[in-house]
């Protein structure tokens, strides 16, 4: 039987993904009380700019004061699509402490303050869902925390940014340079004005931290995660890739030590073979590539981005955060019982390929292949190319840590045979 007495909402944010927050919740109200077993109303929308005309939400709920609104006290949830670190962090607690539940999409926030937020909402007996924060539309954090809850997770590796993936899926598929390929993403809307948070991967480290801390049931923090941008990956790069049978891809890597006594989280570009599943992840969209002991590889796949798309997840955890407060109860909350330490990047063991500009003349390929060996990293393959004095020298490695391989560029660095590191990308995915 039905409650006619309806679940209020607090929309915080009216931009892309919060006016599609409102046309859905009023386009799709008798779908969502059928799902829900009540009427959810939206009971009042925080803007910067209350003039601006909102089609479909009545001007009468439009408020600047976003603080008076979450301290209303009849407010069931407070759905938060603003972003940002301040306000959005004060305005989550202080709805927990006036009785809200709280659905959020802020990736930055729950990446920095994620388990002061987890702490709150318990001290209150309330629920903090964000499915939306990590890959738009696609179920990912429900399926890791509910799903997988009785499995061990051991990696997530992931295209979790469509901006960038755009960008190198276009350098792959057309021999764009990388600037020609972001002023393409920019003229679509793809990327922003300023794209530095996705091209310089902090967008994306910040959804790994999320990711990571729930997979290996750990807090794991955004200074934890290690991050390197992809605005230096040239057509050279994608060619030599090309030549491994491999592509490139801006990755979220998060992996369980082989002895499983800790963690590692990390941003960056990496060839993949084009035989793995995220080779062919085209244009803007996402993916995510799961591995655990008894579910095996699992693949996530869809929009990553956008109002439709983030909206759809915002009201999947509506829906459930309704739900939970008919029935009295709430969902998981945060699981860091494991409490395993993370550790740094130099701990980390992949594979590497190196572009060595080196002197044409005999003796270069036995200096070089000194070095390597004097700092314990294995070649795998090298392939050299030269004329006129000059010389390429392409080295792939057996896996290393990357500490040994950091050693090992510095020492190639000094021999006078090397005239430059013209790039260095790990190749993961194998």
């Amino acid at each position: 039987m039905m409650r006619t007495r309806p679940l209020k909402v607090a929309l915080l944010g009216c931009g892309v993904v919060g006016s599609e927050v409102a046309r859905i919740m009023t386009t799709h109200a008798e779908d969502l009380a059928a799902r829900i077993g009540a009427p959810v109303e939206l009971a009042g929308v925080a803007v910067r700019r209350p003039s601006k005309v909102r089609d479909g939400i009545d001007p009468a709920l439009v408020t600047t004061d976003a603080t008076a609104l979450v301290k209303r006290g009849d407010i069931d949830v407070v759905v938060e699509v603003i972003g940002g670190i301040e306000p959005a962090r004060t305005l989550i607690t202080t709805a927990f402490e006036h009785g809200a539940s709280v659905v959020s999409a802020n990736k930055a926030l729950l990446a920095q303050d994620g388990a002061a937020l987890h702490a709150a909402a318990q001290e209150h007996g309330r629920d903090l869902y964000y499915e939306a924060a990590v890959a738009g539309a696609i179920p990912l954090i429900r399926p890791l925390r509910e799903s997988l809850a009785g499995d061990k997770v051991n990696r997530v590796l992931g295209i979790v940014n469509g901006t960038t993936n755009f960008i190198l899926d276009k350098m792959d598929s057309t021999g764009a340079g990388y600037q020609e390929a972001l002023d393409e993403a920019t003229a679509l809307g793809y990327a922003e004005a300023d794209p530095t948070a996705d091209v310089e991967g902090f967008d994306a480290a910040a959804k790994a931290a999320i990711l990571a801390g729930i997979a290996f049931h750990t807090r794991v923090r955004l200074d934890d995660v290690y991050r390197e941008g992809m605005s230096e990956v040239t057509a050279a790069d994608f060619a030599s890739a090309k030549n491994m049978n491999c592509t490139i891809k801006l990755l979220a890597i998060c992996e369980r030590a082989a002895d499983g006594g800790s963690v590692t989280a990390r941003v960056h570009p990496a060839m993949i073979p084009l035989t793995h599943p995220l080779a062919s992840v085209r244009g803007a969209y996402n993916a995510v590539f799961v591995e655990s002991d008894a579910a095996g590889q699992l693949m996530f796949y869809g929009p990553g981005a956008g109002g439709a798309p983030t909206a759809s997840a915002v009201l999947g955890d509506l829906v459930a955060v309704c739900r939970n407060r008919l029935s009295g109860a709430t969902g998981p909350g945060e699981s860091a019982y494991a409490a395993l330490p993370v550790s740094p990047m130099g701990d980390v063991v992949t594979r590497y390929h190196i572009s060595l500009d080196v002197a044409d003349k005999p003796g270069v390929l036995a200096q070089v292949a000194t070095v390597f060996a004097e700092h314990g990293v294995s070649i795998d393959t090298v392939r050299q190319q030269g004329k006129d004095g000059e010389a390429s020298l392409v080295v792939v490695t057996h896996r290393a840590s990357d500490a040994a391989l950091s050693g090992t560029v510095e020492a190639l660095r000094k021999l006078d045979t090397v005239r430059g590191v013209a790039s260095i990308m790990r190749v993961e995915g194998e």
